[in-house]
């Protein structure tokens, strides 16, 4: 198995290559070689070898995940261990096509059949012929689409848009991808809940680079050991750069370091190089707010349970300075709450203050209206009836009139 991150396909520099330019008409099937993935986590490692022993057989896969994961890297990876390897691997995307593009796409068309149709054409499906389609996005198919590729996977049929003639058996592998819940698409009614289940007949989850930080590590030295330009992150940039979301991913990922290959003066990068919304409790993503505030409270979290932060030194100076509001704040407790089962005092520990801070810390979050209930968090009562000492002491409440005089 490769030991490399999620995310780098040699493959996908062939076009920039001059020799390829020189070929006129290409064929559109490509048949492509083990994608190179790249990452060191036990969660990546485990999906490869899934994705190795699927491809023994020809049994329908499902990927999911998040945008620019690697669902078609993992995709090639089955095909090209699969007996299939030698034939066509091709790519539909599903996402922002019409329907009557993508039926043509699929099924082809002859002359005539439509507007611009001056020739027939061969579909994607045809193209695949014994070897396998891989259908990105499905979740973005129209109903009508939808119907028309589950009657495909019922008979292996297919007939162009526009032909009266005898319809065409093709033998391919199925792998579809998408980005969204399946399950919550079809309560939706946007989509087939058969189709869901002819799909997913062995599913892959590709998780998120921010649950898999041990890959983020092996990702930079792989883009940095191919750049034009040498340079070298310090450990402390290193140690962002694994601590951030990454709400983009690998391909966001890719783009940092890229950046950074060819913005930094000096050849030593530190973190006063990396881009604001890399830091530690920073984030200028373009998200929904409450979205926004989940992830800044889960960045903070991270960081203060990891050693990197202490609330004192780095918390509660962002708090002062108005670069955290109080629901950030709060948001932030109420993770500590969660972790420790609702007990404020080892909240105190999770965030690197001293037993001795207690009082304090309830003391601050209660002048400014950020004490969050504990009780929500408990377990249930022990089997004795105790109730835990650990309680908000009466001097951590908001003070009267506390949460009018500032903003949330």
């Amino acid at each position: 198995m490769s030991k490399h991150p999620m995310g780098i396909l040699e493959a996908a520099e062939r076009p920039m290559e001059p020799s390829r330019s020189t070929h006129p008409a290409p064929e559109p099937p490509s048949r492509t070689g083990k994608p190179v993935i790249v990452g060191r986590s036990v969660a990546l490692q485990a999906i490869c070898a899934l994705a190795e022993r699927v491809a023994e057989g020809d049994a329908k896969v499902l990927i999911t995940g998040e945008s620019g994961v690697g669902k078609d890297l993992i995709a090639q990876l089955i095909h090209s261990r699969s007996r299939r390897s030698n034939q066509p691997f091709v790519a539909v995307n599903c996402a922002g096509v019409t329907e009557t593009l993508l039926e043509s796409q699929l099924f082809g068309h002859v002359k005539g059949a439509f507007t611009d149709a001056f020739r027939d054409k061969v579909g994607m499906l045809q193209q695949a012929q014994n070897g396998t389609i891989f259908l990105d996005e499905v979740a973005d198919m129209s109903l009508r689409m939808q119907a028309m590729f589950l009657r495909f996977l019922e008979n292996g049929e297919i007939q162009p848009v526009g032909s009266d003639m005898m319809k065409t058996q093709v033998n391919v592998r199925v792998i579809a991808a998408t980005n969204k819940d399946l399950a919550s698409a079809v309560a939706a009614g946007n989509f087939r809940e058969d189709l869901m289940y002819r799909l997913d007949v062995v599913h892959i989850r590709v998780p998120p680079l921010r649950e898999r930080a041990e890959d983020v590590r092996a990702l930079v030295e792989y883009h940095l050991s191919r750049a034009q330009r040498r340079i070298n992150l310090t450990e402390e940039a290193l140690h962002a750069l694994e601590t951030y979301r990454w709400p983009g991913n690998v391909r966001e990922l890719q783009n940092v370091v890229e950046r950074l290959i060819w913005t930094s003066v000096d050849d030593i990068v530190g973190i006063e190089n990396l881009p604001p919304r890399l830091l530690p409790g920073r984030s200028d993503t373009i998200l929904p707010l409450r979205e926004r505030r989940r992830q800044r409270a889960d960045d903070l979290f991270k960081a203060l349970t990891d050693g990197s932060f202490s609330f004192w030194e780095h918390v509660h100076p962002l708090f002062l300075d108005r670069d955290l509001t109080r629901q950030d704040l709060r948001e932030l407790v109420r993770r500590g709450l969660a972790s420790t089962r609702g007990n404020y005092q080892a909240v105190v520990r999770l965030f690197g203050m001293p037993d001795t801070d207690y009082k304090r810390f309830l003391n601050f979050l209660g002048t400014h209206g950020c004490v969050v209930d504990f009780r929500e968090f408990r377990t249930p009562a022990t089997h004795d009836g105790a109730v835990e000492k650990d309680q908000v002491l009466p001097e951590a409440s908001p003070p009267r009139g506390g949460r009018a005089s500032h903003p949330p």
